[in-house]
């Protein structure tokens, strides 16, 4: 299987990246081939296994075989020449950008190229963007630098003036289920639920149909706003909502952090034989304690960020009925696998609330749906903006009540 063969529904994508390939072979720059790319999508298009896969084709001797060590080591992210930038926290300092440019400067050891592959290059303070232009401005002779980002205007205009774009498109519906079920062996019934309410998100669509408790949790969140009836219920769906999304920031990191710890004082000396850690390891326990904090609060926003999309999927329902483009069978709802009766169009994302749906549509005016999904939007701006998660909710549920 080769290196691209995983980008799902970016054919055009695909074919930019082979030519470039093709072109780097001969060492210069060329109009298929550049030093600086920006990858840009939606969330789930695939935009950072673009960036890798690429980074692979290049170092690889047969041009992205899948099969070699040089393959399978930069997708793993374990190769000497491939260097990749992951964020958990909310930003990018300059001070990691400054180490960064120091190995980058390096020649490469073992393939032909160093490449750089940055996910969120939307995530970079404005300092640490100005720090790598120069670098970007004057790359070195083998160094290619690969940036990913959700849109255009969240990278600086100097930097995406010097970088070719390649923009992904989202999967449709049938190609995250297809991968689902090749690549994952899962039923085409839950493959079908999981690619249409994760709207092409092929890694969310995977979590959806391998795991219950997520499926569980998406359920209750999908039902709160039905139970939206006056203020007071609009603070408790808040509280809710909130609850769920640090539960679920907590399950990922609590056993995480703990390890990272463990590994990080057992490195400084905490358990030998002797005086215990060495000089610097309480503050390198302080400075990892201070990521992971950054890191869990991310989780939380992103997990809430998640919802808020999930929510906002179900107002779309509602404005398609009252829009006439689609109807709700009298047919009862088979929720194991999302199916709906014969006479239910297929434009519903949530069909296993198609009822729900339908009531909602019939109580609202068209006008107030319209006015949800802004608030929705709102809500999601002012999280991105580190707006108190509690209040920011708290204010959106009032104003869906």
């Amino acid at each position: 299987m080769k290196v691209f063969d995983e980008l799902v529904g970016q054919q055009h994508i695909v074919k930019a990246l082979h030519d470039a390939v093709t072109a780097s072979r001969t060492g210069e720059e060329t109009q298929e081939m550049t030093h600086a790319w920006l990858f840009t999508g939606p969330p789930g298009s695939g935009r950072s296994s673009a960036a890798v896969a690429f980074a692979a084709a290049l170092i690889c001797p047969n041009d992205g075989c899948g099969t070699c060590v040089d393959c399978r080591t930069a997708m793993a992210g374990g190769h000497a020449d491939v260097e990749v930038i992951r964020t958990e926290g909310l930003s990018i300092k300059i001070d990691e950008v400054r180490e960064l440019l120091q190995r980058v400067a390096w020649s490469p050891s073992v393939g032909g190229w160093r490449v750089v592959v940055m996910e969120d290059a939307d995530r970079l303070t404005e300092s640490a963007a100005n720090a790598m232009l120069k670098a970007i401005e004057e790359p070195g002779s083998r160094t290619v630098w690969l940036l990913c980002a959700p849109t255009l205007h969240d990278v600086l205009p100097t930097i995406r003036s010097r970088c070719r774009h390649l923009q992904l498109r989202t999967p449709s519906t049938d190609a995250v289920a297809e991968v689902l079920t090749r690549r994952d062996g899962i039923s085409p019934g839950m493959a079908d639920f999981a690619a249409r309410v994760s709207q092409g998100h092929i890694g969310r669509a995977r979590h959806l149909a391998i795991d219950e408790s997520i499926r569980s949790r998406r359920n209750t969140i999908m039902k709160l706003p039905f139970t939206i009836t006056d203020i007071a219920s609009a603070f408790r769906a808040a509280a809710t909502l909130v609850e769920l999304a640090t539960e679920e920031a907590n399950t990922q990191s609590e056993a995480r952090d703990e390890k990272e710890s463990q590994e990080l004082a057992q490195a400084w000396g905490q358990g030998a034989t002797g005086r215990g850690m060495a000089t610097g390891g309480s503050k390198a326990l302080k400075e990892l304690e201070k990521e992971q904090k950054s890191r869990a609060t991310r989780m939380v926003r992103d997990s809430l960020d998640g919802a808020l999309l999930d929510i906002a999927t179900l107002y779309r329902d509602v404005m398609m009925v009252q829009a006439g483009n689609a109807t709700v069978s009298t047919q009862g709802t088979n929720s194991a696998n999302g199916a709906q009766g014969s006479a239910h169009t297929q434009s519903l994302i949530n069909k296993e609330l198609a009822h729900e749906i339908a009531a909602l549509a019939d109580r609202l005016p068209p006008y107030a749906t319209v006015e949800k999904i802004n608030a929705i939007m709102k809500a999601r701006t002012n999280l991105s903006f580190n707006a108190a998660p509690l209040l920011t909710i708290e204010a959106l549920m009032c104003a869906l009540a």
